[in-house]
């Protein structure tokens, strides 16, 4: 696999054909930064019929009904406000963020699998304390011997992330497309005022 490997998780450039909508918690930041929380136009407008939303920006396109005509939303953001999750599940894409989707190792990007630091042969555990990501020529020159044996390093120790620390993790990866109707709501592109 060549090339970036982050992209394989980001929706297609073609996406915006379907014009979804960045959805924002009611204190007005995205709900998830990667990936970025979109709904589909429909949910958008579904979510606005029965209040649930309001509508912050909008698309030129229009959606017409037999009794009305409405622009397609492009940012939302909810009514009642949605507490952030606290526990980080251990999931190999949470996995791939924390170590900012580079083998652990040799700080490569893509071709990117997961490694037991201390292998399972020899009593390692399948946790975020001993897993990290790697490319698959360190995952296959370590092996399952001991790190010490191999002549690779860690580039930096494996730990459980917190919730907050991996949400801000995300931002270091924007998605291949964002309309410029969202910007004002991300901060990696907001342009700061002097």
């Amino acid at each position: 696999m060549d090339g970036d490997f982050r992209t394989e998780f980001t929706r297609q450039p073609a996406g915006l054909k379907h014009r979804p909508a960045l959805v924002l918690n009611a204190d007005y930041r995205p709900l998830s930064y990667y990936p970025l929380s979109l709904w589909p136009w429909q949910d958008a407008i579904k979510a606005k019929w029965l209040d649930r939303v309001d509508i912050v920006a909008e698309y030129d396109d229009v959606v017409r009904s037999p009794t009305m005509t409405l622009k397609i939303p492009s940012v939302v953001v909810l009514k009642d406000y949605v507490k952030p999750q606290k526990r980080v599940a251990f999931t190999r894409f949470n996995l791939f963020l924390r170590d900012e989707f580079r083998c652990q190792y040799c700080g490569g990007k893509g071709d990117l699998t997961f490694d037991h630091v201390v292998p399972r042969a020899s009593g390692g555990v399948t946790s975020w304390q001993n897993v990290v990501a790697a490319c698959s020529p360190c995952n296959l020159k370590k092996g399952s011997k001991p790190l010490h044996r191999t002549g690779l390093h860690l580039r930096k120790p494996p730990r459980q992330p917190a919730a907050e620390e991996l949400r801000n993790m995300g931002r270091k990866f924007p998605p291949n497309h964002l309309h410029e109707s969202w910007m004002d709501f991300l901060y990696w592109d907001a342009e700061l005022e002097a």
